[in-house]
């Protein structure tokens, strides 16, 4: 005999002793006279009972009690309970199958009929419950495997973008307020623009991403890419190249990065010189053709880009550059764009004075 408990709940003292003597030498048998009785039972020895063979009609708490009881602790799906009862109409038999009894037998019973369905449904909660084990153990391994590829992907991001911004002779925070204006910025559109579908998990991932941005430029000679002085017609078609050198840097490493990184990796690469006008590059998208992490993006390195000294350029006020920006500048951003950087204003000036580059 195993330590498997069958519980039989029944106020006949008759009853219990005959269901008890049926299964006594496989499984180790339990007895309660009452609803309340079993249902102590049942929280002792929850772990153990492979089911219950329930009557109905009982006092103190009848069976219907007991199943709402248990569907109230969310055992009945584990714990398969049988009504064994005298009263077989159909009233009672809906009523009993809406309450997620596994199986519903008739008084008297048949021995070896009894015998057979109560273990048909003791293996079949088993091999379900087995089943549900190892659904849960293999979904926490894909779910460490997929922490893990994200941990992956997060460092594939900071060596490559900390490549860019060395070669671009950028400080170390360049990218961290990317970053930053980039989270700020998705997290308002989220909130005031629900038609983007933006979830958090998404407004993480753009945010990570957003560090890659200006990857393509790893291609960019030094020559023109640190050249002090405006480029040629040709060095600036070459400087437009980064966005499809980026995207295509992003498909060559597909298979190490997760697909979401990758889909917003390959948009921001690709996109982030796009403008709501159409007149951007390199694919001249209009509106809402250009995704939403690429809009969203386009607006953070605009901002970053004016309020700090480049090779070419003198650094903007924060105030100078959201004007700029709101004004077309800086090329036509989405209005629903620049209505949310009208809302994150303060949020960024203040990321972009607690990041200020230190001489």
């Amino acid at each position: 005999m195993n330590n498997e408990i069958i519980l039989v709940v029944d106020d006949m003292e008759v009853n219990r002793a005959l269901l008890c003597g049926m299964f006594q030498n496989n499984y180790k048998m339990m007895e309660a006279g009452d609803g309340e009785e079993a249902l102590k039972i049942v929280e002792e020895y929850k772990s153990s009972i492979v089911t219950i063979l329930l009557d109905i009609i009982m006092p103190n708490m009848d069976g219907f009690e007991v199943l709402k009881i248990l569907n109230q602790k969310k055992l009945i799906s584990r714990i398969p309970v049988i009504l064994i009862t005298g009263d077989t109409s159909a009233e009672a038999e809906k009523k009993a199958y809406e309450v997620g009894v596994a199986d519903m037998i008739a008084k008297p019973f048949n021995p070896h009929i009894i015998q057979r369905r109560v273990q048909n449904t003791i293996d079949l909660y088993n091999y379900k419950n087995k089943l549900e084990r190892m659904v849960s153990e293999q979904t926490r391994v894909l779910q460490s495997q997929s922490k893990k590829l994200k941990e992956m992907n997060s460092k594939i991001i900071d060596i490559m973008s900390t490549i860019v911004e060395f070669r671009n002779m950028e400080s170390g925070k360049h990218i961290k307020r990317i970053k930053g204006f980039t989270n700020i910025l998705a997290k308002v559109v989220a909130q005031y623009y629900p038609e983007y579908g933006l979830t958090e998990e998404q407004i993480n991932i753009i945010t990570e991403v957003s560090a890659m941005h200006d990857i393509g430029k790893i291609v960019i000679p030094d020559s023109v890419l640190l050249k002090p002085a405006k480029w040629t017609e040709d060095e600036f078609e070459l400087m437009e190249s980064h966005t499809t050198k980026g995207c295509e840097i992003i498909a060559a490493v597909a298979e190490m990065q997760d697909a979401q990184y990758q889909k917003y990796g390959y948009e921001i690469c690709r996109y982030h010189h796009e403008r709501f006008d159409g007149n951007g590059y390199p694919d001249g998208l209009k509106g809402d053709e250009i995704p939403v992490s690429a809009q969203i993006v386009s607006i953070a390195d605009a901002y970053e880009a004016l309020i700090h000294e480049r090779r070419y350029k003198s650094a903007y006020s924060k105030s100078k550059a959201f004007i700029m920006i709101q004004e077309g500048e800086r090329g036509i951003f989405s209005p629903k764009m620049l209505e949310a950087l009208k809302i994150a204003r303060d949020d960024f000036e203040c990321l972009a004075d607690a990041n200020e580059d230190k001489e």
